[in-house]
């Protein structure tokens, strides 16, 4: 495919996701034929590139290395009927007729496609699922295993962190425009081109649902309150309060995620799989210039962050809005309506020379918790800008104690403390570890047994008799030091 179609498709993907949040009908269907179109086209350029090259040896061996999806005996009998009923005077009648359910396999390939070619949908919690699903959830957060007996009070705390979670799922359609020509192709390109207008619908339909969808028959964004308490009017849930962003510098990026790292119920939880959402014209005109780096060699590192985090590009956001959250704490389920059935529909036309069929998919999705994702205004963000300052160093820290010494484990007459620099012991053992902790760790520590060096934290080897340790400490402005004197004694 050309550059310029992929970009164009990826305008085409901008107007489908407008279309949506602002409910245009029209500006959906005028956007959905230009993507149909602009597969049609990808479809009948590869097909005749492909046809050019195998000529006679167009076996399924041959197309699999040229890249094309093998299909299963079970998914080329399905393409085979469905194209013939497609053929037929009245496709209608005869998919009615025909018991054709789509295989899972084919839905299953386009939610591998979903969680590897969508890198939103690839990190958030994305689950194929029935038309209803009851899911348990854990409200405690963090939450610490009780030592002791089990009594019935233990009981109850832990079991009363988890709740049973009803999600109804909310109908996709997805329209499948196909024209004569297509069913030409044979199997594997009517299987190509059917998961793709798939893979467009859902992608489409859920980045918009999941990112900033109100809930009213749209599953629950990202931007919105949830939880106990919030006020729900007409199905639409509230969206959250925008969080003025003017710099990504370390100290901003920790406070805004230090709220993320507490739940709802005032528990602390680790961050992992953190990300933040933008739209694509403000990654290249504020978030790019606040993360670019330019290296001692001369060359850029992008998307730099004082946290390990993914940046992500969505069309769902308006200009000066982001997302900052934890991924996986996003819940979205699909699944097939009536067994995966293609159906014909007379409905809409957007093609000449095409018949258009239905395809029914539902999904939904929500915020986990209230805490897990921020809704950020970076309309003000402004570019990094990096300065040298001349720092005057502190000044050496001249405290030369320890803050602990150990000989193996021998006790030390009298006990150690810091400011007693003389000690006393016995041993029958030949050798005893030496431990010495410095107070500061920049202190360095000499420790030698009579006149011979020893490293710290190594075995000493005693003489019958007395053996005199000494464990000398200097400070970091390298001059003050102080000396501790231990006498063991070996029997």
């Amino acid at each position: 495919m050309r550059s310029n179609d992929i970009l164009s498709r990826e305008e085409i993907r901008g107007l489908l996701q407008k279309a949506i949040r602002e409910n245009d009908t029209e500006g959906f269907y005028r956007a959905f034929d230009q993507i149909i179109e602009c597969i049609n086209q990808d479809i009948q350029q590869r097909y005749d590139a492909q046809v050019n090259d195998l000529k006679q040896e167009m076996d399924s061996r041959a197309l699999a290395q040229r890249g094309v999806r093998q299909l299963t005996n079970k998914e080329r009998d399905y393409y085979q009927k469905v194209a013939e009923c497609m053929r037929s005077k009245d496709p209608k009648q005869a998919l009615a007729n025909a018991d054709l359910v789509m295989p899972k396999t084919i839905m299953n390939a386009v939610f591998d496609e979903l969680q590897t070619r969508h890198e939103l949908l690839s990190l958030i919690e994305f689950i194929p699922t029935t038309g209803l699903t009851e899911m348990i959830m854990n409200t405690n957060g963090y939450q610490e295993a009780v030592w002791g007996k089990l009594c019935d009070d233990i009981v109850k705390e832990l079991v009363s962190g988890f709740e049973t979670i009803d999600m109804t799922l909310l109908k996709l359609s997805a329209f499948i425009p196909v024209c004569k020509a297509m069913l030409d192709l044979g199997p594997e390109w009517l299987d190509d081109y059917v998961r793709q207008v798939l893979y467009e619908a859902l992608a489409n339909g859920l980045e918009a649902g999941v990112v900033a969808g109100d809930g009213n028959e749209k599953p629950i964004g990202m931007n919105r309150q949830v939880g106990k308490g919030v006020t729900v009017t007409g199905g639409v849930y509230p969206e959250k309060a925008k969080i003025s962003v003017t710099d990504l510098q370390p100290g901003t990026i920790g406070n805004l995620l230090s709220l993320i790292a507490v739940d709802p119920n005032g528990k602390p939880r680790t961050l992992r799989d953190v990300v933040m959402i933008v739209n694509p014209q403000d990654y290249f005109q504020k978030v790019m210039p606040a993360t670019t780096l330019m290296a001692p060699d001369g060359t850029y590192r992008n998307d730099v962050m004082p946290y390990p985090m993914r940046i992500v590009q969505s069309m769902a956001l308006d200009r000066g809005e982001a997302i900052l959250g934890i991924a996986y704490k996003y819940f979205a389920g699909v699944g097939m309506g009536k067994e995966g059935r293609i159906e014909y529909d007379d409905s809409y036309h957007f093609l000449e020379d095409e018949r258009m069929y239905l395809i029914k998919l539902y999904a939904n999705g929500f915020p986990m918790d209230n805490n897990a994702f921020l809704f950020l205004d970076i309309s003000a963000l402004q570019p990094a800008i990096w300065k040298v300052e001349q720092v005057t160093p502190a000044t050496p820290s001249n405290n030369a104690a320890l803050s602990d010494l150990k000989i193996g484990s021998l006790t030390l007459d009298p006990a150690f403390t810091s400011e007693t620099t003389t000690y006393t012991t016995t041993t029958s053992n030949a050798t005893n570890t030496i431990t010495a902790t410095p107070a500061d760790a920049k202190a360095a520590i000499e420790v030698k047994v009579g006149e011979a060096e020893v490293d710290n934290g190594s075995a000493a080897t005693w003489q019958e008799g007395s053996n005199t340790v000494t464990i000398k400490v200097t400070a970091a402005d390298g001059k003050t030091t102080k000396t501790y004197t231990v006498t063991v004694t070996k029997s």
